[in-house]
């Protein structure tokens, strides 16, 4: 019966999981706004999740892991892998004469949207387990 859940909240976690990856990306843009020579950086948000979800042909991950239990008192436990989700470059609209392709516009427009879609992300994750609760204690 667990089983179950887990597969219907995989999703859930490996699209969080994508949109924290993302996130330290863009902050990591940000704080290298003024260094010269620094390339933006950023994720194919779709894309990636298609690869974790296991839907893509592109770059095969990382087979799962199974802990080897020691002790019949140990709880079986997988380790699964998300993948780390290919960085490419952005292309800039204005570029700086010091090489850097940070614009911040376009990093605060993109750190903002990736901040409420993460934020939305976790609250449909709460109600879905909200709902799992009620529909337990009936």
């Amino acid at each position: 019966m667990i089983d179950p859940i887990g597969k219907d909240f995989s999703f859930y976690q490996k699209a969080l999981a994508l949109r924290q990856q993302r996130q330290e990306i863009l902050a990591t843009n940000i704080a290298n706004t003024d260094t010269p020579n620094y390339k933006a950086r950023d994720i194919d948000f779709a894309s990636s999740l298609r690869q974790a979800m296991g839907q893509s042909s592109g770059v095969p991950r990382l087979p799962d892991t199974s802990l080897t239990l020691t002790s019949a008192r140990h709880i079986p436990a997988q380790a699964h892998s998300t993948g780390s989700a290919q960085e490419l470059y952005r292309m800039p609209l204005q570029p700086s004469l010091d090489g850097n392709t940070v614009e911040m516009d376009v990093e605060r427009v993109q750190f903002a949207d990736n901040t409420s879609k993460y934020q939305a992300g976790v609250q449909v994750l709460n109600g879905r387990i909200k709902s799992l609760l009620a529909a337990m204690q009936q």
